[in-house]
């Protein structure tokens, strides 16, 4: 059992990236996901969250309007399309996988990606 997250990379203020976090040894679709991220010196806090039986999402304030989540169920995946980039978003971005609702609580998630490192700067 595995999660990958990957996407990440060096973007300029203003620019986009999309995650991408994928599934091996278990089917993703039938699990709730969230992304979360980890800047140097923080904890650990939810970016977004998609439900796995109706793929209701959810986002923190400073993704909202900005990131967008969503499935692929055929490539058994979830994307993080994230634009409007801010340095303030530079962090380690994580995936994780749970059985119970979405959540940007960690507790809610078995399942944890490496982490792929997003740096936002000019």
């Amino acid at each position: 059992v595995q999660l990958q997250a990957s996407g990440g990379g060096l973007v300029q203020p203003g620019g986009s990236l999309q995650l991408s976090c994928a599934a091996s040894g278990f089917t993703l679709n039938d699990y709730a996901v969230g992304w979360f991220r980890q800047a140097p010196g923080k904890e650990r806090e939810g970016v977004s969250c998609i439900n796995s039986l109706d793929d209701n999402t959810h986002y923190s304030v400073s993704a909202k309007g900005r990131f967008t989540i969503s499935r692929d169920k055929a490539k058994n995946t979830v994307t993080l399309q994230m634009n409007g980039l801010k340095p303030e978003d530079t962090a380690v971005y994580y995936c994780a996988a749970g059985t119970r609702p979405a959540t940007f609580n960690l507790e809610g998630y078995i399942y944890w990606g490496k982490g792929t490192l997003v740096t936002v700067s000019s």
